[in-house]
Formats: C-alpha cells, structure tokens, sequence
C-alpha cells in the first residue's frame, strides 16, 4: 500500500516529489517523506499524517538536492511515527531507502547485522534493507545490492540511493510494482503511473527479480544476477482521468482487477509460515481477556454484512465461539444482550457508517469490547474501537463495494485464526496449514481474473433478463446475497439471494424457461446437497449457471453454463466465488447502458441514519 516515487533530471527535485506523492494518495498512507541528495549531502525530512505536515514541514526547513526519493507509508511494522516513517537510512546516514512490501525475515537480519556493530533507531523491517546494503558495500551502491539482496525474503518495490556513489537511484521489485518514467534527459521512477504522468508518458514496467540503475544518462535494466535486459518504453495514450483509473473504463472495474493485490496488502506482516501465527498488532485487548469471551456479535451495513454472514462461520468454525451477526440499522433497537462477556466486531468501509458507529456506540456502553475492520485509516470507528484490523485495500472510488469486500473476507480469517490462537483452539500446524492456503488466494483470484471474457460472453447472453436467483449454501450462501445485491445496485435487474435448502420453501414458484438461477456449487459436505437443488431446478425447466471448482465432472452434466474458480479450502472459497459474480454484475450492467461507478439512488457511505 506504500507510495513509492524518484526522480534525477533538471527539474527542482523537492516540488516534483512532493507533488509526486500527491497523485499517490488514494494508495493510503500514515506517514510521509523525502530525502534528497546534492551539493549540500543527504537532506531528510520526514512526517506523520498527511502530507501538507510534510508541505509544513518542508517551508519551515527547506531543502535542496539534484536527485530524490520519497514515500508515502501505511505501518506494516512499528507504529505510525516520523522515526518510522520513510526514507530509511544506514548507520553512516550515506545509504537511503523506501520500500513497499515486507520483509519477513527482517528480525532474523536485524539480530545478524546488530551482532556486526549496526545500530537500528526504528521498529520497521525496511532499516534492514539500508544496513544489509551498507554492509555489504564497497564503494558500488549496486554491487551491493546485487551481494545483500538474496538474503531477503518477502515482497519488495524499493528505491535506493547513496552519497558514496552518487547520481544514480537503483530500483528494484519482487511483488509490488516499480514503473519508471522516461523523460527528456530525466527519469521518474514510481508505483503508479499516475505520480508522473503529467511529465511523461513513456514508462519502463520492472518485472520480479529485474534491478534498474537509473541516471541522468538513461536507465540500465539487468536481473539480479547480473544479466543484462533489453526493455522498451511503452507509450501511454491516457489521459489523466484514465490515468487515476489505470486505463480501466470504469473504477469499478479496476478496483474488481486490485482484489489480488488488496488481499495480498492485507495478508502482508500479519501471517508467518515459519511460526504458524497471525500477528494483529492493532489488538489492544489483553489475551486473557479474550479467552474469556463467550459470544461474539458481528454488526454490519450492506455487503459489509455479507462480509460479517461469512465471517459468522469462520470464526464458530476455528475459534469455536457462537457468533451471531446483526445489522448496523437494527442492533442497537433490539436492546442487544452485550456486555463485558461478549466481544462485537464491526466491519464497515469508511469507518463513518452512521448505523454502524451507533452500533458500536451501543456495544461499548453495555461494557463489550470492540474491535473494529475497516478500510480508512483514523476513521471514527477505529479511533472508537478496542482494536483494529485494516482492509489494506485502498480508496473504493465505485459505489458498488469489490475489493473493500474480499479483502474484509481476508481480514475476518486472519481475525478468526488470531482468536483461534489466542483461546488454544488451533494448533501451530492448522495454523500454518489455513496461512499457506491464504496465501495462495492473491494468485488465485488473478486464475480466475484471467478468464474473463468468459463473464462477458454470459453477460452477453442475460442483459436483457429481467428476474436472477442466486443460490448457495453454508458460507457461500452470503456470497449469493452479495451476488444479488451486485446486480441490483449496478444493472437494476430484480434480484433474489437465497439459501439452496430453503428454496423449495417459496422461491421454488418463480422458476420457468425465463429464470436464470446463479448456483454456488463448492466441492464441500453440502455437495450433494446443492447437486440435488440444481436438479430441481432443471425439473422446473429454469437455467442454471454454475459457478463450480475445477476438476468438477458432476456439475457438468447439470448446468447450462459453467465457470469454474480454483480449489481451495471451504472457508476460503467464498473469496474466490465472489470475484466472478462482480464480473458478471459489471458487463450486464455495461450492456444495459448503467453508470457502473455511480449508481442511481445509491452513495458511497451511508453517514445518516
């Protein structure tokens, strides 16, 4: 989620970085900084908040510099402070980094380089980097890198520069994304495109394990090992508006294509697979608190609480605490039996839902602890909650809720695992076992991303439909009401979600020829269930779409049409499952003509009752 920027030219460094970072903002941030190096040295300037107390700052004590980097932070390690905010430097204050990403063996390095004589001032993983480069440097800023680098694990889009090897900036990436900017006789280098666009529109894009040496002479591309790379700079037609929308038609489709990078953000620093743990360091309840608690209530507005429906099993399942979801809207109404013995977990977007703080207002004044999920950073909700676990999954521009809401999936399974471990539920093994398959759900969700012309060849096919029913069991059950309320906000076609079990109960009467019917169909203890569901629709001559796992022969003798998603474990799939049902939202609601980012009626955070 950090915000990366450099630049060498001839242009007055410190303006262009600043307002570099500016076109950087909607990537969210704690903290802010530049460093810049020119006739003077090293000149540092560092901020908490946002980044007029670095504007601020910058007045105050200005600086001046021939080339710079600078950064935009949200704390993965150590608290949001200026100590710990970006650039980093080494124990001489001649080496300076910024990095998005984590270094997960960051502790392992720092004990290793502390034995050497290296002295850390902060509780960040980046220092790590500037010491293990001062450490191994010899005079050459990017042969050090090249002998430092193999010894980090983690994921990385770093800028680097040195006063002992000047007028060049080394970037690199392994994970998050590093793209330069090629300009006449200068050279930007970013993580988005958007930070110089006004200035170029020719852009280098670095692959994973590709290393940069960029100077006011040109950029240099080689592997880490040292082969030379021949890359091209590709043109970019955007204008600035395509630009915030990264060449997408609409933000809501390009927030659908961040989900990978959204669920990855959010994972980052929170789960080891060496430890089998998960680490949210926002938790402020003691542990022995938290063992005591007997009930856990979930309050949320909208596709939030869809997110919390979900939720509701993952935490019953691994932390073995009955749970029971409510709305924002009716929880405080109901006189809800909260208290000292119950813990209330709102999850809310914004963080201003007005029926969700009232919610949360109701639960701490009956004496529950609270702990909060949220996508905005110092929102009330969090500044209100006894904990917070952050979506890391950026500004939501579309009204209709994508990647704030699988990544909420992913924040309520760390939560559930945290609980789990703290009250003794899950051994270190189950632990380890749900991260790697966590970790594993980011490339999945580009698996299932890369197949969507598939979704637009059935939106091609029921633009026109006037009625959908979308059916699912157990925690995939939510992800049909999430399903349908999808395609009701953006393409206002009627739709229902309903438990499969249930439908013969009622919804069973609306089935003809004309009815789609969107089947969840996971390969979990309910399979069969959902297979005998399917035929009774088919009995009743409706259409059934499937949305299935690969390697399911079944299904394909029962549904008419068929996308399947990647396997993975059962309280994982419903993150899977969703993805598909935004992308057949969005083009039927293109076909019909809808403004997708901005739905009729409908607004972005609901801050009235």
């Amino acid at each position: 989620m950090c915000g990366i920027v450099g630049y060498i030219g001839k242009q007055k460094v410190v303006p262009l970085l600043v307002n570099g970072l500016k076109r950087l903002e909607y990537r969210g941030y704690d903290s802010a900084g530049i460093a810049v190096i020119g006739k003077d040295g090293l000149q540092l300037r560092r901020c908490v908040g946002k980044l007029r107390n670095l504007e601020g700052s910058i007045r105050l004590h200005p600086l001046k510099g021939a080339y710079g980097i600078g950064h935009t932070r949200w704390a993965t390690h150590g608290r949001p402070s200026e100590e710990n905010a970006h650039p980093h430097v080494d124990c001489k204050g001649e080496t300076v980094v910024v990095h998005n990403g984590i270094i997960e063996n960051y502790l392992e390095l720092k004990k290793e380089l502390a034995k050497k004589g290296h002295k850390f001032i902060t509780e960040t993983d980046t220092e790590v980097i500037a010491h293990l480069i001062e450490d191994h440097f010899r005079g050459n800023l990017e042969e050090a890198v090249r002998e430092g680098f193999p010894r980090l694990k983690g994921a990385y889009a770093l800028a680097i520069i040195s006063t002992v090897d000047p007028n060049k900036i080394i970037a690199m990436k392994n994970g998050p994304p590093v793209v330069i900017g090629v300009g006449k006789e200068e050279y930007f280098i970013a993580s988005d495109i958007p930070a110089f666009l006004h200035h170029t529109r020719d852009v280098i894009f670095l692959n994973d394990g590709e290393l940069a040496v960029v100077t006011p002479d040109g950029v240099r591309v080689s592997t880490l090992k040292g082969d030379s790379v021949t890359k091209k700079p590709q043109r970019m037609t955007w204008d600035p508006i395509m630009a915030e929308k990264s060449g997408f038609k609409h933000f809501m489709l390009k927030e659908i294509y961040e989900q990978p990078r959204a669920v990855r953000d959010t994972i980052m620093g929170r789960a080891s697979l060496d430890k089998g743990r998960v680490y949210l360091d926002q938790i402020s309840i003691p542990p022995e608190e938290l063992k005591s608690i007997e009930k856990v209530y979930i309050v949320a507005c909208g596709t939030s609480w869809h997110a919390a429906c979900v939720g509701k099993f993952m935490i019953e399942q691994l932390s073995k605490l009955p749970a029971e979801v409510d709305y924002g809207s009716e929880f405080r109404y109901r006189k809800p039996l909260v208290g000292s013995h119950t813990l209330t977990i709102v999850i809310t977007q914004s963080g201003e839902t007005a029926d969700t703080l009232a919610a949360l207002r109701e639960a701490r004044k009956k004496g529950s602890r609270v702990i909060t999920i949220c996508n905005v950073l110092g929102s009330m909700a969090t500044r209100e909650s006894d904990g917070v676990v952050y979506t890391h999954a950026g500004p939501e521009i579309g009204v209709a809720s994508t990647k704030a809401f699988t990544s909420q999936l992913t924040a309520l399974i760390l939560l559930s695992l945290y609980l789990a471990q703290v009250r003794g539920t899950i051994s270190q093994d189950e632990c380890r076992y749900y991260i790697e398959q966590l970790n594993k759900i980011p490339h999945k969700i580009e698996q299932v991303l890369s197949k969507n012309a598939e979704i637009e060849n059935l939106a091609r096919q029921f633009y026109r439909t006037t009625d959908f029913l979308y059916l699912g069991r157990g925690p995939n059950y939510p992800i049909a009401l999430e399903g349908a309320l999808k395609l009701k906000e953006i393409s206002y076609i009627h739709a229902e979600g309903y438990p499969a079990g249930e439908m013969k109960h009622g919804p069973i009467a609306l089935i003809d020829g004309n009815m789609p019917v969107v089947a969840l169909v996971a390969k979990d203890q309910v399979y069969e269930k959902m297979i005998s569901n399917i035929e009774e629709v088919k009995a009743r001559d409706g259409i059934v779409i499937a949305f299935a796992e690969e390697g399911d022969k079944e299904i394909e003798k029962k549904a008419d049409h068929i996308f399947f998603i990647p396997s993975t474990i059962d309280l994982l799939k419903p993150i899977l499952l969703a993805v598909p049902l935004q992308l057949l939202a969005y083009h039927i609601a293109v076909r019909r003509g809808c403004d997708v980012d901005q739905p009729r009626n409908l607004a972005k955070s609901v801050t009235v009752e």
